[in-house]
């Protein structure tokens, strides 16, 4: 599963993107509120499932806030998307959405994954608890910093308020310093543009019971480019 919402150079998703993620073996990308940053992005997402925007956006928003994978083992995983509104754009409540995702999919696999793409650390911990029991997962998104917070909280749901940022770590958030920087200074609008130092995968790996749905590990994975290179090459030669 990959939150894919930035993969445009910081600016959304496009359909050839999200081609070369299912191409690599990704099965679910997610997103947020950069979903429709790309305009072609909103007739493709129509005809692919596989790629989701948050569940609680309006009726009539092209897309859908949920799908069910199958992966390698054939074990279907369901996994939702939705957004938060703290600080963030005024949608549908997502504690209520969220009841609703979970009964639609509930009949089509115990494992259920929930990408929550909210700003406030407070209303993703809120998130959790509120699910708590209730799915496999709720792994937060969009903050682009990785927590060390990972748990299992009551009744068998993992939880991380944040997995980060997989790309450039010497930049703030994924863009250059400078321009990024001056806005701080002088609050003087500035250009962005999409750093490259010290590209880093940030993720999280779940274990879970397939009866169940209740997870049984998280493990927080912070890797350098250079490290994913010599493990690539080990495990060839091997």
């Amino acid at each position: 599963i990959v939150n894919g919402e930035n993969a445009a150079g910081g600016f959304g998703i496009t359909p050839s993107i999200c081609e070369e993620f299912f191409e690599a073996g990704v099965n679910v990308v997610t997103t947020g509120n950069h979903i429709w940053d790309q305009r072609e992005i909103i007739a493709h997402i129509d005809s692919e499932p596989r790629l989701l925007r948050p569940a609680n956006y309006p009726n009539g928003v092209p897309g859908l806030g949920h799908y069910v994978a199958h992966g390698q083992d054939h074990e279907p995983v369901a996994v939702i998307n939705v957004m938060g509104r703290v600080f963030m754009n005024p949608l549908d409540n997502p504690f209520h959405v969220i009841n609703e995702e979970i009964e639609a999919i509930r009949q089509d696999a115990q494992i259920v994954i929930v990408d929550f793409h909210a700003e406030a650390t407070s209303e993703k911990l809120a998130m959790g608890w509120h699910l708590a029991g209730k799915v496999t997962a709720v792994v937060g998104t969009h903050t682009h910093v990785q927590t060390a917070d990972e748990r299992i909280l009551p009744n068998g749901t993992a939880y991380i308020t944040d997995v980060g940022m997989t790309g450039p770590h010497d930049s703030i958030i994924g863009v250059h310093t400078g321009p990024a920087l001056q806005r701080f200074l002088n609050g003087m609008p500035s250009r962005f543009e999409t750093a490259t130092g010290n590209p880093r995968l940030n993720a999280v790996i779940i274990t879970a019971d397939d009866a169940t749905g209740r997870a049984t590990g998280i493990v927080r994975v912070n890797v350098s480019a250079e490290s994913l290179e010599t493990s690539s090459t080990e495990l060839v030669s091997t």
